[in-house]
């Protein structure tokens, strides 16, 4: 997070001095992010279908949050619009909130690829280049074990299901030499959901339906060629 925060910082900066001289972005150029991303998850329990263990109906969770790096690949399709795509994982746990025991771990280490397809319109302010974007989401869980809370109950097997969303975003660019080089800020929201469901043997015990909405805000350095 504290990287997040420096990187932020630097690029802030830029905006109250002159930007170097630099080519403006041209129809065919691919620009490459290196970030370090913090992701926000919301985890928060819409529905329960299943409850065979009975748990409270107050029961609530919350996904924890995560920072992990992330590469960003753009192609300019003109001067202004690009197509962009990420590629990075992200690990979380997801724990009760209430109706059980503050803290009960009720999923371990879910281990998230969400796979992310936006396009994005940007703005040449001279020295800063802002953008808005928005675009196609499927969260993709590569993994994910039972939390150690459930393991009393039984539960042998936990599953979260893959699931399309839309993705909103917003950032910008700010180029530091003719070279290429820049850093980069982006923020994205995305709205999605997943059904979670913990099984003892063959048996469906417990099935929530969550909502998931992160928030995803990265920070980092970019090249463009």
């Amino acid at each position: 997070m504290k990287t997040l925060v420096m990187l932020s910082g630097a690029a802030l900066a830029l905006l109250a001095t002159p930007a170097m001289a630099q080519e403006g972005t041209r129809a065919g150029d691919v620009q490459v992010k290196l970030l370090g991303t913090y992701v926000a998850p919301d985890g928060k329990i819409t529905d329960i279908n299943v409850n065979l263990p009975g748990l409270p109906a107050t029961t609530q969770t919350k996904a924890n949050d995560n920072v992990v790096p992330t590469l960003a690949v753009e192609y300019f399709v003109t001067n202004n619009v690009s197509i962009e795509t990420i590629a990075g994982v992200t690990q979380h746990d997801v724990d009760a909130t209430a109706g059980l025991p503050a803290g009960a771990e009720l999923v371990s280490d879910a281990l998230l690829l969400p796979a992310t397809v936006t396009a994005k319109y940007h703005f040449d302010l001279g020295g800063v280049k802002p953008y808005v974007g928005a675009g196609a989401a499927y969260f993709i869980w590569l993994k994910d074990d039972p939390g150690a809370a459930t393991l009393p109950l039984g539960v042998t097997e936990t599953d979260l299901s893959d699931e399309f969303g839309l993705a909103l975003q917003a950032g910008f660019d700010v180029p530091l030499n003719d070279k290429g080089f820049g850093l980069s800020v982006d923020v994205k929201r995305y709205f999605i959901d997943t059904t979670a469901r913990w099984f003892v043997g063959n048996t469906l015990a417990i099935e929530t339906e969550h909502k998931l909405d992160p928030w995803v805000i990265s920070a980092g350095v970019s090249y463009r060629f």
